[in-house]
C-alpha cells in the first residue's frame, strides 16, 4: 500500500514524464540562436515579442535548465542552450520527415511547400512564374522566404525550409541538387556613359573604383567576380550596394557599371531607368538550381517543381 507521501512523489514524477517540449517551442528556440535577438527573433517566427519571451521561458521550466543568459544587453545562448538546440534541429528535421511519410500518397505540389530563394532571383523570376504555377497547381499553398543563400541554406539545414531556389555553385553539405538553366551575366551601364564604350567593352580599359558589386554575403558578388574573372580589385569599388535596388540606381546614376544575370531583362527594376544590358563575349554565367535536404522523401516533387521552374523561367524578354 502506497502511503500519502509516496503517492504524491509518484504523482510529481509521472507529471514531469508527461511535460515535453512543445515543436514551436523548440521552432523558437532556433529562431533566437540564429537571431541573438529577442524582438528579431519574434519577427522571424511572426509573433508578438511577449508572445516569444513567455514561450522561451515555458520552454526552460519545462527542460528544468537555464537556455538563455539574460543579464547582458545582447543574448547569450548558455552552454546548455547549445546543447538543446542542436538536439532541437534534429528533432525537427525528425518531424519533417513524419511529415513526409504522412503526405506521402498525396499528389504532388500540393499542400504546403516552404521555398527559399535569393533576392538576385526573386524579383527576376517569381513575377511571372507564381501566377503560372497556381494555375497549374491549385493546391499548392507556397511559402516564400527571401533572404541571402547562407541563410537559407541554414534554415533548410534547419528544417524551415523544404527546397531552395538559388543560383549555384556554392559550398553546401548535406543536399542534393538539380541544375535547371544557366544565367549569363551581362555588361549594365547607364545609357550614353562615357564609362565604357559597350559595343568595345574591354576589362583592361575600365578605370580604377569603376565596377559595382554588391557586398559581401551576396552570391551574385563573388559569382560575378569569378564568372566575370574580374581579378584586379583596384577596379572594384571598395564599398558595395546593400541591395539589387541600390546597386542599379548606382549605375543609373553613372557612379560605374556592373554585372547583371540575363534574368534581369524586362525586370520591374530596371524600367523608367537609363541602364542598359550588352551581351558579354566570353559567355560568362552562373547556374541556377533547386536544392533540398539529402535524403528527402519529397526529392521527387522538388525535382518537379524545379522542371517546372526551368520551363517558366526562360520566356524570351525584350533587350534593355
Amino acid at each position: 500500500m502506497i502511503n500519502k507521501t509516496g503517492y504524491l512523489e509518484c504523482h510529481v514524477l509521472f507529471y514531469r514524464s508527461m511535460r515535453s517540449p512543445t515543436i514551436k517551442q523548440l521552432r523558437y528556440f532556433i529562431a533566437l540562436c540564429e537571431e541573438q535577438h529577442f524582438g528579431r527573433a519574434a519577427e522571424a517566427c511572426f509573433v508578438s515579442q511577449s508572445a516569444f519571451s513567455n514561450a522561451i521561458q515555458e520552454l526552460e521550466s519545462t527542460l528544468e535548465a537555464q537556455l538563455v543568459d539574460r543579464t547582458n544587453r545582447n543574448v547569450t545562448i548558455t552552454a546548455k542552450g547549445q546543447d538543446v538546440v542542436t538536439q532541437a534541429r534534429l528533432v525537427l528535421q525528425d518531424v519533417d520527415s513524419l511529415v513526409d511519410i504522412a503526405r506521402g500518397d498525396e499528389a504532388p505540389l500540393t499542400g504546403e511547400l516552404r521555398l527559399g530563394v535569393i533576392p538576385t532571383i526573386a524579383p527576376f523570376v517569381l513575377p511571372g512564374l507564381l501566377p503560372k504555377l497556381r494555375r497549374q497547381y491549385p493546391d499548392l499553398e507556397l511559402l516564400l522566404i527571401e533572404d541571402q543563400t547562407q541563410r537559407i541554406y541554414e534554415r533548410l539545414m534547419n528544417g524551415e525550409l523544404d527546397t531552395l531556389l538559388l543560383a549555384l555553385p556554392w559550398e553546401m553539405q548535406g543536399v542534393e541538387h538539380q541544375v535547371l538553366f544557366r544565367d549569363e551575366f551581362r555588361l549594365a551601364y547607364r545609357h550614353g556613359t562615357k564609362r565604357v564604350d559597350p559595343e568595345n567593352y574591354r576589362f583592361n580599359r575600365l578605370d580604377a573604383d569603376s565596377i559595382l558589386l554588391l557586398e559581401d554575403g551576396h552570391c551574385l558578388r563573388d559569382h560575378a567576380l569569378a564568372a566575370c574573372k574580374i581579378r584586379n580589385t583596384q577596379k572594384v569599388r571598395r564599398f558595395g550596394a546593400s541591395s539589387l535596388l541600390t546597386l542599379i540606381e548606382m549605375v543609373d546614376a553613372d557612379l560605374g557599371i556592373t554585372f547583371l544575370p540575363e534574368m534581369a531583362r524586362g525586370s520591374t527594376l530596371l524600367r523608367n531607368t537609363r541602364v542598359r544590358l550588352k551581351a558579354l563575349s566570353d559567355k560568362s554565367y552562373r547556374n541556377i538550381g533547386v536544392a533540398w535536404r539529402k535524403g528527402s522523401r519529397r526529392a521527387d516533387e522538388f525535382r518537379l517543381l524545379g522542371g517546372f521552374i526551368a520551363e517558366n523561367s526562360q520566356a524570351d524578354k525584350p533587350d534593355l
